[in-house]
């Protein structure tokens, strides 16, 4: 499955409006700016930085205990031996699937890549010469540990604490040594949902760029359906786990478009926009969500109690008559779904079945965390694919869903020939993309 690749100044249209849209520099000078003078009245009695996000704190808190803020470069062990746990890790052949995705990422960007085991060490790298140098200083190579405990507050850390994908920028670091650089990280998982390391794009601070964190946690999926491609096959006397889309499911959601619904032979069901959100993150990863995560993926950090989260998985497994897991939330029963059906399509090279199958944004009225970033990991994958393609039939279709994306229409046209009528289309849509 081809990410979203993350290039200087390109943006993604979503529904009519604009996405991804780059943080102008003044705007990363200022964030910075604020974030350093939290970090420097660290410490300070009744001191409270109200811009620091809870994990984040909550991180730093924990890190006094073990690392010194003073500290340049993260302990290293023997790279020797980390290189060696590589060429036998179960990560390597499927990091090798996205690898060529992840140099391309590094070359045109400027970022470094890095995987690391459970332990958060570094096992493999790859980037530019010039990045690579740079991040070698911090001892970010193999064998360098880059665990909360070792380096205080960072993405890596961060991702294998709260087993989800995260991003540190600039000053949210612990370690100043770590100032002048942005991470976006994300957990990979066994098909048993065990996270065997993580996945991490990191660059300089004033690179920072909305997409990463979306293009990370697509190569992170792409690594974990290698994973799970790998997998022996279970034996038939050992019931396997039913599969996210199944052809012959009763049920099938409509996640994509202005008109979610969930459907059981044909018979609408009724369900509120959040237990929609549930079923479309359970349908989108299918190896399943903690509770913990599943909660952070649909309310942040709004506080909401556990009984309102409960209540909404409750309703929802009635509606499926059973259908959920309880300890792991994860789906039981045959489900099918539009947006499930366009990552799949994505990750056989075939974009014309993606594009054919993509109704429109997933669950564009949901600001539920998990449900956004899914909406631009699937929005980015498909323009990137389409872009990539010589069928201007499919720049024309899916132009349908990206109204202000001057970069989509003028692919369009550069593939249709000169008496083409459906030139008029492209070239109607590509003024009003330019105001």
């Amino acid at each position: 499955m081809s990410a979203g690749r993350v290039r200087a100044g390109r943006t993604a249209g979503t529904a009519g409006t604009t996405v991804g849209q780059p943080a102008t520099a003044a705007g990363l000078r200022r964030r910075r700016a604020e974030l350093e003078r939290a970090w420097s009245e660290l410490g300070r009695p009744g001191e409270k930085a109200a811009s620091l996000r809870a994990e984040v704190a909550e991180s730093w808190a924990r890190s006094g205990a073990s690392v010194d803020r003073a500290c340049l470069e993260a302990p290293v062990g023997d790279a020797d031996a980390a290189r060696s746990r590589w060429a036998h890790s179960r990560l390597r052949e499927p990091v090798a699937s996205v690898a060529d995705e992840l140099r391309r990422i590094a070359d045109d960007a400027g970022f470094v890549a890095a995987v690391t085991d459970e332990s958060g060490t570094i096992l493999w790298t790859c980037g530019g010469r010039h990045m690579r140098a740079q991040a070698e200083k911090l001892n970010f190579a193999p064998g360098g540990r880059w665990d909360e405990q070792a380096m205080g507050t960072n993405a890596l850390s961060m991702a294998l604490l709260r087993g989800q994908a995260a991003t540190v920028f600039s000053a949210e670091h612990y370690l100043a040594a770590l100032h002048g650089w942005v991470c976006y990280c994300a957990p990979i998982r066994d098909a048993q949902g065990r996270v065997l390391g993580v996945l991490d794009l990191s660059t300089t601070w004033d690179r920072s760029h909305p997409l990463a964190l979306s293009t990370v946690r697509l190569l992170a999926a792409g690594i974990e359906e290698r994973l799970r491609e790998d997998v022996p096959a279970v034996p038939a006397a050992v019931p396997a786990a039913t599969p996210a889309v199944a052809p012959s499911a009763a049920f099938r959601l409509r996640a994509l478009g202005e008109t979610p619904a969930l459907h059981r032979d044909g018979v609408e069901l009724p369900l509120r926009p959040r237990q929609l959100e549930i079923l479309a993150l359970l349908a989108l990863e299918p190896e399943g969500f903690t509770p913990e995560r599943l909660r952070d993926a649909l309310y942040g950090d709004r506080s909401v109690s556990a009984s309102t989260f409960k209540a909404e998985v409750s309703h929802l497994r009635s509606a499926l008559g059973g259908g959920i897991a309880t300890r792991r939330y994860a789906l039981t029963a045959p489900l099918a779904c539009d947006a499930v059906e366009v990552v799949a399509a994505l990750r056989r090279a075939d974009p014309a079945a993606a594009v054919a199958a993509y109704a429109g944004p997933l669950l564009p009225r949901s600001e539920a965390p998990g449900v956004v970033e899914w909406r631009e990991h699937l929005h980015v994958a498909l323009r990137e694919a389409v872009l990539s393609a010589v069928d201007p039939a499919l720049a024309l279709d899916f132009g349908r869903h990206a109204r202000y994306d001057a970069a989509l229409h003028r692919h369009a046209l550069a593939l249709l020939d000169g008496h083409d009528p459906r030139r008029g289309i492209a070239t109607a849509r590509l003024r009003a993309a330019r105001g």
